[in-house]
């Protein structure tokens, strides 16, 4: 299986690596056994799982409830669970309940937070508590309305350097890797190279160490036009629309099901010979 230090081992022997959404069972199941090393049970499941326009909405209920059933598909990947709104922001004591909570009901190795400044002590109270952390820098979505929206971050010199002492700080106070999302190619490259826990980029270039994608955008299974870090390495959404148009024209039109897939009277399913010619050949 799996572990922070594996993912540590990765940085060290510059083996580039890759990081996945997962959501349920089937897919913790399916990309399990693709060799996915991190699955990320993203508090994204609130847009693409549960309909809502934005992550913060999102219950520390529903994230582990989803996080229960990806811990059941998985087997050797690194589960990571994604702290949702308000889930840590009241103390330092309701950020340890929570994670607490991921790790014991949820069935997580490790969670994630987002932001730097007082998320420092939280990750090291974690930390100290043997609960690993992942931070998370840049756009910060569970922070889109301070930032007027999904925002590339880190593009002038002050925003650059904030960023890159909070994630020096992150590694100080024991964060086992971070999340650098909607942040320019050079600063990634530039906060990669100054600290010593792997960083994993999304909308931030090819400098990271690992590279992280929201499942449902990856296969094409989300509508609309993707955001332009997404790359398609399939198109489902159509596939599914064209499968269930053809089982509804199928069955209108009566040749569904067919003889192939039809059970005899006694339950079992007819030979081929029976299909061809009939039951009493």
């Amino acid at each position: 299986m799996t572990t922070v230090l594996d993912v540590q081992r990765f940085k060290d022997e510059g083996r580039r690596f890759a990081m996945l959404t997962a959501y349920d069972f089937l897919s913790a199941r399916i990309l399990d056994e693709a060799g996915i090393p991190i699955l990320l049970v993203g508090d994204s499941l609130g847009m693409v799982m549960l309909g809502y326009p934005t992550t913060l909405p999102v219950t520390l209920d529903e994230m582990i409830h989803h996080a229960k059933a990806v811990a059941r598909g998985s087997r050797q990947a690194l589960l990571v669970g994604d702290m949702p709104f308000m889930s840590y922001h009241v103390s330092v004591e309701q950020a340890i309940e929570s994670a607490g909570r991921f790790v014991q009901e949820g069935g997580m190795h490790a969670v994630k937070l987002e932001g730097g400044g007082r998320v420092v002590e939280i990750t090291r109270r974690l930390t100290e508590m043997g609960i690993p952390v992942m931070g998370h820098l840049g756009l910060t979505p569970q922070s889109v309305h301070q930032m007027g929206g999904f925002k590339v971050q880190g593009k002038t010199e002050a925003q650059a350097e904030r960023i890159l002492a909070d994630a020096k700080a992150l590694e100080e106070a024991g964060a086992f890797s971070l999340v650098l999302e909607g942040v320019p190619s050079t600063l990634a490259g530039r906060v990669t190279s100054s600290i010593r826990i792997p960083t994993i980029g999304i909308g931030a270039g090819p400098q990271t160490d690992g590279q992280v994608l929201v499942f449902h955008d990856f296969l094409g299974l989300t509508t609309g036009k993707a955001p332009k870090f997404v790359k398609r390495y399939a198109n489902f959404a159509d596939d599914i629309t064209r499968a269930a148009q053809q089982f509804a024209d199928e069955v209108r039109k009566g040749t569904f099901p067919d003889p192939e897939h039809e059970y005899s009277a006694n339950g079992v399913k007819p030979s081929a010979r029976e299909v061809k010619y009939g039951a009493g050949a």
